[in-house]
């Protein structure tokens, strides 16, 4: 018999937890996972799920406009929030159901509690102060939304928690922030007709893409009527009876009805207990952990976003099942963290796989730009002013493709696939002897034939 009551306890049931749970479960270990708000996580829950729902509600009055230059016509359309907000929250149960239901199929025991570590082996489950002792601790609890930083009257502002679940859609909202959150919820709410603000600190959004897709982003932003305010902050908000007055780093007011603050996230180890067991953490509150997601102390764990390593679902999921192959299924498993395709579902879309320019310049030295920039078919007819920029990055020593960067329709569709390719090690020659599918926009990553050439500064004297 154990000397332990589990061989494992789960500390957080979002995508990374559940998914180690479930795959020691599958290796004969017995399971049991702490969840103190609802099974899923913040991307099931409050994160990437109802966030994408709500970007394709905010595209359709674009497409409503594209369909008349295809000889429909069609009534003035209207919106409604409540239904948008009713029908996501209903997913979202749904989505919980499934979650819970396959946690059940696979034997683990699901424990509705806040969950502090004892010691490295001992958890307290808060809501009945039960103590459970467990061979092996994972730590899988994610991230939070923060303000920061802190200015006065910054208890007026929303976070992308409380975002989902506004009563109204705000007239008028200012968005902080410039990185994947913020500009998804700025295309978000400028597509259902709010008036949109996007401030951003720095000089151009999504810091650390590509430039030629932070300045085609900007671009396309500006052309749909979303007001940017670059280098700027705000410094302070008052409530006022026509709104809430937010004065910029500037010394200029601008008075909407909604503030959404999305500047950053911080990982959730406050509260659990870290320091009885002696489970380090860095300076943003991060736990430590080595390439197998193992702390400093030999039986405690952690995965997902609460190590700050790649903040994205997919990796936590990838991180989770690699800890359960590891520790239960005898076979030790690392996750690469340094090729990862992503999206950012703003509209354009945006679909990134390795180096931006500026890293491959640097990393391999010689490098060949392919890169184009069209009208997609579809604007042809529609009169939409819709773009698509495609840019691949060659390693010239090699012929590796060591970056594809997308903006435009469905880029986060073909930035998978393509992911696939460029994950294997595909050459340039292979992008090339790939036969087209015509007519489509993604054929382009295919026939690009001659380098962008970059002109250089000739030196006087």
């Amino acid at each position: 018999m154990s000397a332990y009551d589990v061989d494992l306890f789960v500390i957080g049931a979002g995508s990374g937890g559940v998914r180690a749970a479930r795959i020691a479960a599958g290796y004969g270990a017995r399971v049991m996972i702490a969840e103190e708000y609802r099974v899923g996580g913040t991307c099931v829950i409050r994160g990437c799920v109802p966030k994408k729902l709500m970007v394709y509600a905010s595209r359709f009055a674009h497409e409503f406009e594209e369909a008349e230059g295809f000889g429909w016509t069609l009534d003035a359309p209207k919106f409604n929030w409540a239904t948008l907000i009713r029908n996501k929250s209903l997913e979202i149960d749904r989505l919980e159901g499934i979650y819970r239901a396959n946690l059940d199929k696979a034997g683990v025991e699901i424990v509705d509690s806040h969950a502090v570590i004892e010691d490295p082996h001992t958890v307290r489950l808060t809501r009945t102060n039960r103590t459970v002792t467990a061979r092996v601790i994972l730590i899988a609890v994610g991230a939070h939304p923060t303000m920061e930083p802190a200015i006065p009257g910054g208890e007026l502002a929303i976070t992308s928690n409380e975002v989902f679940e506004l009563q109204e859609l705000p007239k008028r909202i200012l968005v902080v922030g410039g990185g994947y959150i913020a500009v998804e919820f700025a295309g978000v709410f400028n597509g259902l007709g709010s008036e949109t603000t996007l401030l951003h600190r720095g000089d151009k959004l999504l810091r650390g893409f590509d430039e030629d897709v932070r300045d085609a982003l900007g671009e396309a932003y500006a052309a749909r009527g979303i007001r940017l305010e670059l280098g700027k902050m705000v410094t302070r908000l008052d409530k006022r009876p026509d709104g809430i007055a937010a004065t910029l780093s500037d010394g200029s007011v601008l008075t909407v009805d909604q503030v959404l603050v999305a500047t950053g996230r911080r990982p959730n180890t406050s509260g659990l207990g870290l320091e009885n067991a002696g489970v380090v953490t860095d300076e943003v509150g991060a736990v430590v952990v080595d390439a197998y997601s193992q702390t400093l102390i030999p039986s405690i764990y952690a995965v997902g976003d609460v190590t700050n390593r790649a903040n994205l679902t997919p990796i936590a999921i990838r991180e989770g099942h690699a800890f359960a192959d590891t520790v239960f299924g005898d076979k030790p498993t690392m996750v690469e963290h340094d090729l990862i395709p992503t999206a950012v579902f703003s509209t354009p879309e945006i679909g990134v796989i390795g180096c931006s320019e500026g890293l491959a310049r640097a990393n391999y030295g010689e490098i060949d730009v392919y890169k184009t920039a069209f009208r997609p078919m579809k604007a042809t007819i529609s009169g939409s002013k819709d773009r698509v920029l495609m840019k691949l990055l060659v390693d010239r020593a090699t012929d590796k493709v060591v970056g594809v960067h997308i903006v435009g329709h469905d880029a986060g569709e073909m930035i998978q696939l393509a992911g696939v390719a460029v994950t294997m090690g595909a050459t340039k020659a292979d992008f090339d002897r790939t036969v087209a599918v015509h007519p489509t926009a993604a054929e382009e990553l295919v026939t690009m034939r001659t380098p962008f050439l970059v002109k250089t500064p000739v030196a006087v004297g």
